[in-house]
């Protein structure tokens, strides 16, 4: 489904990107670790269009996507829930969700409601808030709200960057099984997470990403791999 092949990327005169390969399958998890500024979150904005490649290529169902706009990038299903989750604070829920609709237009008003009520059935909490406005929800909400915006359209694969950071554990834990829910319904998902243990238990495959290189491949599943991805990282 997504293919980077020696992947470069710059920010301004800063090599942040220096040959990145990666691969994720369809409804296949696939976790990136690493320390604070290795090139993780990066990675999803260069597969997202918010950074052009300067080198390499970066395919999307065969398609070559290295220098499309982020909103083509969008429609042709990959769904980007940034760090900083990008909720219009003066916006109530509702009409945040509703602006995930603009992933895919044209579609009628029955599809636009039944696909809401789909979204509202994995997020009770946002049906119940569904009036109240961005800025009042708690961190852990609005979470929630940029996962479900990006559910709206049909995305493919999602790409999730940081999304339990500076939450309090027990919303984090309602935010991975979330991240579960999405993987069983098939899914496919890249993500960037700061809490590596955890983490782990969603993805099929492990990478740990260091000055802007792939440092170590692993499985998800295998215990062997995962202490060496701790090691690796020194985590």
């Amino acid at each position: 489904m997504l293919q980077l092949e020696n992947v470069h990327a710059h920010y301004g005169l800063s090599h942040v990107l220096q040959g990145i390969d990666l691969t994720v399958g369809e409804g296949e998890a696939v976790g990136l670790f690493g320390r604070n500024g290795a090139g993780k979150t990066t990675i999803l904005r260069t597969i997202a269009g918010w950074l052009r490649p300067s080198a390499g290529a970066v395919r999307f169902a065969g398609k070559d996507i290295g220098g499309l706009t982020p909103d083509a990038i969008c429609r042709l299903g990959v769904g980007f829930v940034p760090e900083d989750r990008r909720i219009f604070p003066g916006l109530s829920v509702e009409e945040n969700l509703h602006l995930g609709f603009l992933q895919t237009p044209g579609r009628s008003a029955k599809q636009k409601s039944a696909r809401l009520d789909r979204v509202f059935a994995l997020f009770p909490c946002l049906k119940e808030r569904a009036r109240q406005l961005g800025n009042t929800l708690s961190g852990g909400e609005q979470q929630m709200l940029a996962i479900a915006r990006v559910l709206l359209g049909d995305q493919k694969l999602i790409l999730i960057d940081e999304p339990t950071e500076g939450l309090a554990p027990i919303v984090a834990a309602e935010i991975f099984a979330i991240m579960m829910q999405l993987k069983a319904d098939k899914h496919a998902i890249l993500l960037v997470e700061q809490n590596v243990r955890r983490g782990m238990e969603i993805c099929d495959r492990i990478r740990a990403v260091e000055r802007g290189r792939i440092i170590f491949k692993g499985d998800g599943a295998s215990e062997t791999d995962r202490l060496s991805l701790l090691r690796a990282i020194a985590v």
